[in-house]
């Protein structure tokens, strides 16, 4: 166990290996450091014989080389995404390389980069490295599909193979490859299940998989396999090493827009395409964001024009709740639940457009869309 520290921008770990730290004061550590930074993930399905002990020897060895980001363990393997002083990669390639259930992992490294992807360092021990869903006693999860890389892809996309986005809606809806099958679902239990059913009189024809970093695709291939599917391809590191390869070799993108990331960035454009439109007026836009009122913090695509009209939420009702002062935000929100916490995204734009002219129209005759308001501001003075 690390002894004790007080709280500082340069020492902000604490007993029980974990950070302690307000998300105010990761900001204003980040911003201190001053330094590039570089963010990445890579994956492997290997055997971790003890994924809790593990776990704390890489948050030590981790946060002496100053990184920050999101990791999960298991006893099946990793799954990282991080961000690390650019000076100290070199470092940290090394450590990953001298453990040899990691040695040689491939790094995916992000394709935008502002610095800002994680503002602290976390490592999780949990059952299985993606909540599929699938029972892994069930099928050979070793069986995947073939690895492909981006002008292999990118050939058989032209043959006509059926192209198959692995992600979840919200993840579809700012970028995808042209042509591909998009899931409904918000899950990615929920995708794979629904790709199956669509895909039900295609099992003797080349199918091909794609995600963000490519281990979704990993479980996914095995399990349409198992499925019978006889020729199943996966794109071998996700979108982020496809957009490296289309760079690095003059390749043609048929990757279209942004790729969402589960980060502080959100999203990184891989092409000038915009598949998407505001959910609130309509235009076309592939500004992903969420809900600035707290309790609601759902994501949806937003133009610059619409974010300045609704204050960066999703309704006049968000809005109402989000321009209060703290004191009276604090007071409303107390004992409700995140709207997010049910619903991550939102996916019916008409919907949401319908509920903004009710509002609106709510709001001019009563001057409120919350009338308990009143009570917690008078409380609040």
């Amino acid at each position: 166990m690390c002894r004790p520290h007080a709280p500082s921008l340069s020492l902000p770990y604490v007993e029980e290996l974990r950070n302690i730290l307000g998300p105010k004061e990761l900001r204003e550590r980040l911003y201190a450091e001053g330094v590039p930074r570089t963010t990445l993930s890579f994956y492997r399905y290997v055997r971790l014989t003890d994924a809790p002990r593990l776990r704390d020897a890489l948050f030590r060895e981790w946060t002496e080389l100053g990184v920050y980001g999101r990791i999960y363990l298991a006893t099946e393997g990793i799954n990282a995404q991080l961000s690390i002083p650019a000076q100290r990669l070199d470092e940290f390639r090394k450590a990953i390389d001298a453990r040899p259930e990691f040695a040689d992992v491939p790094f995916k490294i992000a394709v935008e980069d502002d610095g800002m992807s994680f503002l602290k360092l976390t490592i999780k021990v949990r059952p299985k490295l993606v909540a599929d869903g699938l029972a892994d006693d069930a099928f050979d999860t070793a069986d995947v599909g073939q690895h492909l890389d981006a002008e292999s892809f990118n050939r058989l996309m032209d043959e006509g193979a059926t192209v198959v986005d692995m992600r979840n809606n919200y993840e579809a809806l700012i970028g995808h490859f042209d042509g591909a099958l998009l899931p409904k679902s918000d899950t990615f239990r929920g995708a794979v299940e629904e790709m199956l059913d669509k895909l039900e009189d295609k099992k003797g024809e080349p199918v091909l998989l794609y995600c963000t970093g490519g281990i979704r695709c990993e479980k996914a291939s095995a399990w349409f396999r198992h499925h019978g599917f006889t020729n199943v391809g996966q794109l071998h590191g996700g979108i982020i090493d496809y957009a490296r390869q289309v760079r690095a070799k003059d390749l043609p993108s048929k990757y279209l827009g942004q790729n969402f990331v589960f980060d502080g960035r959100l999203a990184e454009r891989i092409t000038d395409d915009v598949v998407s439109k505001c959910m609130q007026c309509g235009t076309p836009n592939d500004r992903i964001t969420n809900c600035q009122q707290s309790t609601c913090n759902i994501l949806f695509v937003q133009c610059e024009a619409c974010a300045t009209k609704y204050a960066d939420c999703c309704s006049p009702g968000c809005r109402e709740i989000h321009l209060l002062p703290e004191t009276v935000q604090r007071a409303w929100r107390k004992g409700r639940p995140s709207t997010s916490s049910k619903t991550k995204a939102i996916s019916d734009p008409e919907g949401l457009r319908l509920r903004i002219r009710e509002e609106e129209e709510r709001l001019a005759l009563s001057g409120t869309l919350h009338p308990e308001l009143t009570k917690l501001t008078n409380e609040a003075m």
